[in-house]
């Protein structure tokens, strides 16, 4: 093993105490429940003992266990056999009792840790930039969080803990077996070397299987995600079946996978049974070569097959625990490199707070790239007054979203500055800076709840009466309450339950409530009848009075109450100049939009 190999494993099992050192004194408990494993273990084969050796040979009873008889002399042979089965049941209901405690105390702990854990990669995966889940795609993440993340709870306590019970449980049998006879106890620990040997040999092996098979079902379940998301198109265009077959491709190199990871650990299982047999056999012939030169009692010899095989199952569980941890340790290693994936967009721990801007923004010197090698926006520069409304048109890919996603810090300028009231976006708090902005989408997006939940998602603590005050002004509230459950109506997952126009006058609502005092529309009335569209203008103008207004569209009616018009063409500034009055007859679309670009070519 290489040394940056050993020091990448070293910076695994820390991190995973670092994780698991809240809860120590819980992994305390199952320890000190794993220490009554051993002496549990030792009792299990006794009663066989007492039955072979003094009930039915007749020899002596051992004095330590004559303080368990009752009276005085040689206890008789029914004596003798209650004891044995009172032991037996006794030995049955202590273990049973030991491991009901330790199931529970080992689920509460495991539950904890896991949910504080996915809590934590949820609210990292949350900070990281668009650019990265754009790359990566959701389900990669979802899998993450979901599945790997469950290996720290299989490691700290599902893993540690039994291992802790097997060591201990092999060190008391061996040490209890050697007082009995040092011959037999040496011969069956001759085959420890060789399963550990075994063990290390194949960790490697198991641990790059286990990578391959979770990055091969993180695959298949994005297949599930993008194909269930997109639901009406692949119906659309039936292509249901094209989908299954990629899903079950998918599945298949995910089953391959699976079944060489089995593949390998059945390899190794057979190979430590097979360790273990052989020591098994060794004592066999030695303790009844033992017996027959008279050193050796027939009952002491059944005593230490028995805590041979309690020995044997101790060693098994540590060899095939090693090899099963791999597939949790490739588990661990993809949840922690969640974490350890840094947001494009940082926040500035030392940052201006900021209850209210003003909303005077400036754009210096602005260029993105989504990568380096094709910049999407250059040397960008403009400026808007607090209060005013600004349109931003161009052709489709001019660059118009990225400049609003690049307002709104969901991605970083390459070079050039973007002011909030004369102060660099940067060195503003995140949160804070992020809180002057209220967002209507073009194609809105609404939670699974209810119309009122999605009205109050800025504001959740909001009362019944300013999201009724929001609904009204954004011309939502005639359609609301004629709802069979009016506020209360569930919206469906991403709001299919509604129509498109009523799923924006609910983001406008929204955006009302949140009362920010700057506002970004990005095409909202794009998709919408043109009776809708009116009363989605007007409950728009009545939303950007008094607020610095950014407004991304491409008919011209949405446009009429800007101060101001930006035309972005190939991601530069063609002209930024005050708009026009638009007359009763004027073309409704502005000149270099997409709709105005068609009804030309119809023209023609």
């Amino acid at each position: 093993m290489d040394g940056a190999t050993s020091k990448k494993k070293r910076s695994l099992y820390l991190r995973l105490w670092d994780e698991a050192r809240p809860y120590r004194l819980h992994l305390a408990g199952l320890a000190l429940l794993s220490l009554l494993s051993p002496p549990l273990a030792l009792l299990g084969p006794l009663p066989l003992k007492i039955v072979v050796d003094n009930v039915l040979s007749g020899r002596a009873l051992p004095r330590w266990l004559e303080i368990w008889l009752p009276g005085a002399g040689a206890p008789s042979p029914t004596a003798l056999l209650l004891l044995a089965v009172g032991m037996v049941i006794a030995v049955a209901l202590l273990t049973q009792l030991r491991d009901y405690a330790s199931t529970l105390l080992m689920t509460y702990t495991g539950e904890k840790l896991l949910r504080c854990f996915r809590a934590r990669l949820f609210r990292h995966s949350q900070r990281l930039s668009l650019a990265y889940h754009d790359t990566r795609g959701t389900a990669d993440s979802t899998y993450r969080i979901q599945y790997d993340a469950t290996s720290i709870q299989s490691i700290a306590v599902e893993g540690v803990t039994p291992f802790i019970t097997s060591a201990l449980t092999l060190v008391t049998i061996m040490a209890v077996t050697a007082q009995i006879n040092w011959k037999l106890a040496l011969v069956g620990l001759a085959v420890a070397p060789a399963v550990f040997a075994v063990s290390r040999s194949a960790r490697p092996r198991l641990r790059q299987q286990g990578r391959e098979v979770r990055k091969l079902e993180s695959s298949a379940m994005s297949v599930v995600q993008e194909v269930l998301g997109a639901a009406r198109v692949v119906k659309a265009f039936g292509q249901e079946a094209r989908e299954e077959d990629r899903f079950v491709e998918r599945s298949n190199e995910g089953m391959r996978a699976r079944l060489g990871q089995a593949m390998l650990q059945g390899r190794f299982g057979l190979s430590v049974a097979l360790i273990t047999a052989t020591g098994t056999a060794a004592v066999l012939y030695v303790g009844v070569r033992d017996i027959q030169a008279g050193t050796l009692t027939l009952g002491s010899l059944i005593l230490v097959m028995g805590y041979l095989a309690q020995l044997y199952g101790p060693l098994k569980t540590l060899s095939k625990k090693m090899g099963s941890m791999q597939s949790h340790f490739a588990g661990a290693e993809r949840a922690f490199a969640l974490l350890d994936e840094s947001p494009d967009v940082e926040d500035n721990p030392r940052g201006r707070c900021l209850a209210r801007a003003s909303g005077a923004m400036v754009f210096r010197h602005v260029s993105f790239g989504y990568d380096r090698e094709r910049p999407v926006l250059q040397d960008v520069s403009f400026e808007v007054a607090a209060g005013s409304c600004l349109g931003i048109v161009g052709t489709t890919g001019a660059g118009k979203t990225t400049l609003v996603n690049l307002l709104t810090r969901f991605y970083d300028p390459t070079t050039g500055g973007i002011l909030l009231d004369a102060v660099d976006a940067r060195d503003y708090r995140l949160a804070d800076y992020r809180n002057q902005f209220a967002l209507v989408l073009q194609e809105p997006v609404l939670f699974s709840g209810s119309i009122a939940d999605n009205i109050a998602y800025a504001r959740p603590h909001a009362r019944e009466s300013e999201i009724i005050a929001a609904a009204k002004a954004a011309n939502a509230h005639d359609f609301i309450t004629r709802l069979p459950r009016g506020y209360d109506t569930r919206v469906g997952e991403r709001g299919l339950c509604l129509s498109g126009g009523e799923r924006q006058r609910i983001s406008i609502a929204r955006a009302f409530l949140k009362d920010a005092p700057m506002l970004i529309l990005d095409e909202p009335t794009s998709s919408v009848d043109v009776k809708t569209e009116a009363a989605i203008v007007e409950a728009m103008e009545r939303l950007a009075r008094g607020r610095t207004t950014f407004i991304i569209a491409h008919r011209r009616s949405a446009l009429k109450h800007c101060d101001l018009l930006l035309r972005l063409e190939h991601g530069r500034v063609e002209s930024f100049e005050p708009v026009p009055p638009m007359g009763d007859h004027e073309n409704p679309d502005p000149p270099g939009s997409a709709v105005e670009s068609q009804r030309s070519r119809a023209n023609v």
